[in-house]
């Protein structure tokens, strides 16, 4: 499936990532405002690899601003654990829509892969954006010290059949 939306500026599309889009991604995990202060030290040293976007289901919005092409989201969605792992937006791209697209693509995954619900365990402060695209709050993870120091919320996305 290939999804899109015309934001204020360019057009944005939604594809399968690809080994080279690692370096990338590594980046926009590493640099996400989202994980400053108290947050830092679980991304610090994190990489999405080749290996990992070549074992997972890695989607990457892509925008096409003035000729040129920059992957601006992504998410991955692990279809085993029926797991929404990663979504990360581009600090610069947020409140355009993006992570909403991202979503409704990963729901969309999802149902062509027959999964009913897809589960996250949320980033402390994303939880008001997955409340806001339709993820349903079933509980708390605790905190798993040393990577991470504290709890998480949970959430699910139920999947109706098409």
């Amino acid at each position: 499936m290939k999804s899109s939306i015309t934001p204020r500026s360019g057009s944005i599309t939604v594809r399968r990532a690809v080994a080279r889009d690692a370096k990338r991604l590594t980046r926009l995990v590493r640099g996400s405002r989202a994980y400053e202060g108290q947050y830092a030290g679980m991304v610090a040293g994190y990489r999405v690899g080749p290996d990992y976007i070549e074992a997972h289901r890695v989607f990457v919005a892509v925008t096409d601003e003035e000729g040129e092409s920059r992957v601006i989201g992504f998410y991955s969605l692990l279809l085993a654990s029926q797991e929404l792992d990663l979504l990360f937006v581009a600090d610069e791209a947020q409140g355009r829509g993006i992570g909403r697209l991202l979503v409704a693509h990963m729901q969309s995954e999802a149902r062509a892969a027959g999964l009913d619900r897809v589960r996250v365990v949320s980033h402390p402060p994303a939880e008001g954006f997955y409340r806001g695209v339709g993820a349903v709050r079933t509980g708390t993870a605790p905190a798993d010290p040393p990577a991470v120091g504290w709890a998480r919320p949970e959430f699910e996305f139920l999947i109706p059949p098409a």
